[in-house]
């Protein structure tokens, strides 16, 4: 395909309305396209400017040098005192127009039954429709644009005239660009179709049916995206006001605005209802862990490092529990303690007799069986509906949650990206059914807007959950109370995440106070690596209170530019060539860098409002 005419970043004002705003297209060789719009919406001032008709107040027409482009206005420029002849050929003379047999079927399909000697000024508005279009037709254009060509004619015109136009240029050949309201006309004569709505022109394959399908599609697509994300923000802005975080993030909200968004959205779980379903589906025993010690490098004797030491941990139906601790801390020993996979060295696990474990790993084990295959084989082997949120859900319906789009379902399993894989992982675990799942750092590899659908799916989940993560917002998130362990002890937090920090900083402080040789022995299990790198003492000095508050400062200056720099670098992109897709790309990596330092500005923010208690 060859380019023969289009538009760079073209607009057009009238007096009381921008039809066209920053439109950028264009027309090949080969091309049918069917023009589509409300009323006013500007089909017919985008035909005329690619015609040359009237000129852009901004940006520009770009045309193929030698191009020839023919147009049919919806007002005929017909002279009234000229025959049918004139009108049609000009003053070509007799024997070389007859001599064109194409010239002589266009003339006998569109004006069989009018007077050829006639003059125009007798005419009716369906017959001057059709003098006009033969004017045209018997051109040899490579481009023909024709606004309403059906305005005025019958059945049998319309047909002639759509048959014409399929067989006029051979395939890959000439284009075609018409507005019209007849839809059947559409269908059969376009293989592409443009919209033009709100200044804007938006491109669709096939024809006029394809089209309605694919704004249908779309159309839903936006509602069920903009619901979910309208959704999703109001639950995380309830949570954010509601739970732990608020403390860190009041400086950014208005409370009452805030107040009254969320006044209406019920809690991110109803707990008692998802316990009762639980229950039914476990009964009131899942897994009693009592007074469990496992110790590594020990013999029989009970010598060795005790990485669990008397722990007790009963685990209820419905119960959704988060455990944290350093990284060393036995976390993954205690959860395969739970399973059954690990024989404690002293206690004892009870386990209920319907319990079924479902596990989330790190390396996603779960799918090395099945990389060779497809998506859509691999849920196609589910006919299962697990019941989440009260309602039952298709294999389908999850993999639409998750985030999968139907390019996506044709994908081998092994070319996913990694939060692809992890999704997918977590699906099929969901629709085996377990009513005890147990997830190891599900949020890796996933972004902040997947993230947030993975919440979504697990508020709904009616099962005991156990949830190990180093992503403090996705702890408390998802879970209801949170564990720690610390020197082989299992700690309750009823304040969360909060508390843990604050016990390993007094167990920092301890130690580094400490000068018995039996302190030492205390802390085994750990190494002041584990503590995280953003704990502080509990009370701090005024000078730190002030630094604090000065670095809150700068952080706040450096956002404010960095924001600044992303607003010019936009600008700077919509003066730059549309085809000169290196500088574009240029120009996105370096909004990208900007983006990123901006998210680290804002974390350091938080920790440093944490730190100060606000």
């Amino acid at each position: 395909m060859a380019f023969l005419l289009g538009c760079e970043k073209a607009s057009v004002e009238f007096p009381t309305k921008r039809v066209l705003e920053d439109v950028s297209l264009g027309v090949d060789t080969g091309d049918r396209i069917g023009i589509v719009g409300r009323n006013g919406d500007g089909k017919s001032t985008l035909l005329k400017l690619l015609a040359g008709c009237i000129e852009a107040d901004a940006g520009r027409v770009i045309r193929t040098r030698g191009v020839r482009v023919g147009m049919l206005g919806q007002v005929d420029a017909l002279d009234d005192d000229h025959s049918i002849e004139r009108a049609v050929v000009g003053d070509v003379p007799e024997h070389e127009w007859a001599a064109s047999s194409r010239i002589r079927d266009i003339i006998a399909g569109l004006l069989g039954d009018i007077d050829w000697h006639g003059t125009v000024g007798t005419l009716s508005g369906g017959q001057r429709r059709r003098v006009d279009l033969a004017r045209l037709l018997i051109g040899d254009d490579d481009v023909l644009m024709l606004d309403e060509p059906t305005n005025h004619l019958d059945i049998r015109a319309i047909t002639w005239l759509a048959a014409h136009l399929k067989k006029r240029w051979r395939e890959g050949e000439g284009a075609l660009l018409v507005v019209t309201h007849d839809r059947w006309f559409l269908d059969e004569v376009c293989t592409t179709m443009w919209e033009v709505h709100d200044g804007r022109v938006d491109g669709f394959e096939g024809g006029f049916s394809a089209y309605v399908m694919q704004r249908v599609e779309r159309d839903r697509q936006a509602q069920v995206a903009e619901a979910k994300r309208q959704n999703q923000l109001r639950r995380e802005l309830a949570w954010l006001s509601r739970g732990a975080r608020a403390r860190a993030t009041k400086p950014k909200f208005h409370v009452a605005l805030a107040r009254e968004l969320i006044a209406d959205v019920p809690e991110l779980r109803d707990t008692i209802e998802l316990k009762r379903m639980a229950m039914a589906r476990l009964g009131k025993q899942v897994v009693d862990v009592e007074g469990v010690t496992v110790r590594y490098g020990g013999d029989a004797a009970g010598e060795g490092l005790a990485v669990l030491d008397d722990v007790t941990w009963l685990i209820g139906p419905g119960d959704r529990y988060g455990l944290v601790g350093g990284n060393g801390a036995g976390k993954t020993t205690l959860l395969k303690v739970v399973e059954g996979l690990i024989k404690p060295d002293a206690g004892r696990v009870k386990t209920g007799s319907t319990v079924r474990f479902a596990v989330l790993s790190q390396h996603l084990d779960s799918l090395k069986e099945v990389e060779g295959d497809r998506v859509r084989e691999v849920a196609s082997r589910y006919s299962r509906r697990t019941m989440l949120d009260g309602k039952e859900t298709t294999p389908g319906q999850l993999l639409e949650q998750l985030g999968f789009t139907s390019a996506d379902l044709n994908e081998p399993v092994r070319d996913l990206s990694g939060g692809q894989k992890r999704r997918l992982a977590l699906m099929l675990i969901l629709l085996e059914e377990p009513n005890v799942l147990i997830l190891d750092e599900p949020g890796n590899d996933l972004d902040i807007d997947m993230l947030a659908a993975v919440e979504d799916l697990l508020d709904g989940w009616p099962g005991t959950l156990l949830l190990v993560t180093h992503d403090r917002y996705l702890m408390e998130r998802v879970t209801d109370d949170q564990f720690a362990l610390i020197d082989g002890k299992l700690r309750h937090l009823p304040r969360g995440i909060d508390e843990y920090l604050e016990l390993v900083a007094g167990r920092t402080t301890d130690r580094a106070s400490s000068s018995s040789a039996g302190s030492a022995s205390a802390g085994n299990g750990q190494s002041e690596g584990d503590v995280p790198s953003t704990d502080a003492a509990p009370k701090l000095s005024g000078g730190q209170l002030r630094e604090l508050r000065k670095t809150m400062g700068s952080l706040e200056k450096k956002t404010a530019t960095l924001r600044e720099r992303i607003a010019a670098t936009r600008e700077k992109m919509a003066q730059v060539d549309p085809s000169d897709y290196e500088a574009l790309v240029a120009l996105q990596e370096e909004i990208a860098a900007y983006e990123a330092t901006i998210e680290e500005h804002e974390m350091a923010w938080l920790e440093a409002a944490e730190a100060l208690g606000e």
